[in-house]
């Protein structure tokens, strides 16, 4: 097919295993990403195109439609991990936060929305455990990925029948962004026992449900929240 599957956030250990799922299964993709040296060597790898931009920055839209003009599907694998008691926590910590998780993502979503309607595309998107379980200091970060799982439902339901919205919401995944709280080996193994599965998330495990999510496999399903947390957010 000429349409393309977007995946920001493509350096990522999701965004880069989704892409890695994806080509393999004979899709053809288009990543994004800021980081010019691992976004190029991923696309060399796996032979398919990107563009580098920074989805903080404003027009960042603009640089990837002049790349890709008709797409399939999005997915938007950008993410943080903002973690603060509220006595510490500012406006402008808030303010990163959901320009990064969620500004972003309705910016990406209303560049190619014509293009998804023509082509009965597919919306992949983002939370965390943390949005529906209550963590410690994850008021930034909670709060931005819950207002992620309110837009999914509502472009779910805004965009149906012709364009499917859904989200995943992972636990801790190993991942670069992941990395200074799992330094620790001994701190890596007390969160990995504080899950029924008694492991870390791994990038393929979410990016697996990402692949079915955007594909046609999954053409009756929209406006879903679906956890990909080694249980979690429902066992105790």
């Amino acid at each position: 097919m000429s349409e393309k599957y977007l995946i920001f956030g493509a350096t990522g250990s999701i965004g880069s295993s989704l892409a890695e799922q994806l080509k393999n299964s004979g899709n053809a993709i288009h990543l994004i990403a800021r980081n010019e040296s691992e976004v190029s060597s991923i696309s060399e790898k796996l032979g398919c195109t990107f563009t580098v931009a920074d989805v903080l920055e404003e027009g960042f839209i603009e640089k990837v439609k002049a790349d890709v003009s008709e797409i399939k599907g999005i997915a938007y694998c950008v993410g943080s991990i903002d973690l603060k008691p509220l006595r510490m926590v500012t406006e402008q910590d808030f303010n990163k936060c959901m320009k990064l998780n969620l500004y972003s993502a309705v910016e990406a979503i209303k560049g190619y929305q014509e293009s998804l309607k023509k082509n009965k595309g597919s919306i992949v998107l983002f939370s965390t455990v943390a949005a529906q379980r209550g963590f410690t200091n994850h008021a930034i970060i909670a709060s931005a990925k819950a207002a992620v799982e309110g837009l999914t439902v509502s472009l779910a339901a805004e965009f149906a029948p012709n364009i499917r919205v859904n989200c995943i919401a992972p636990s801790l995944t190993r991942s670069k962004i992941a990395e200074p709280m799992l330094k620790n080996s001994t701190i890596a193994e007390g969160i990995a026992k504080a899950h029924p599965l008694k492991r870390l998330g791994e990038g393929k495990d979410s990016a697996s449900l990402a692949k079915f999510l955007i594909s046609e496999d999954s053409s009756w399903i929209t406006g879903q929240i679906i956890a990909v947390d080694g249980g979690r957010s429902k066992l105790s």
